[in-house]
């Protein structure tokens, strides 16, 4: 039977080694074709963001509007003479009834 020299060892662990690495590089590359391009993923990072900014922008505005109708409740609320800590529900239902007859 035929020893192993040092330098067949070393050809057998370049050998593995290459291999490893070709096989590694091949799950990477499959993996990888999963993923967008670098300039897909910032035109889709564009999109999301133009969204949120337009989100925050309505949620201003919203915010705006909600603080405006507190306002204006709370001005025909003191108009009616009406104890400021009912609820909102309770204020709304006495306003209809003051209202419909």
């Amino acid at each position: 039977m035929a020893t192993l020299d040092n330098d067949d060892l070393k050809a057998i662990k370049g050998l593995i080694e290459e291999t490893f690495d070709e096989k590694l590089d091949e799950k990477l590359d499959e993996k990888l074709t999963h993923l967008p391009t670098k300039d897909e993923f910032y035109t889709k990072m564009d999109e999301v963001m133009g969204e949120l900014k337009t989100i925050r922008e309505e949620q201003t505005v919203q915010s705006e509007h909600l603080s405006d109708h507190e306002d204006r409740i709370q001005k025909i609320v003191s108009h009616l003479d009406m104890p400021s800590d009912q609820s909102f529900v309770a204020s709304w239902s006495f306003i209809r009834s003051t209202f419909k007859g």
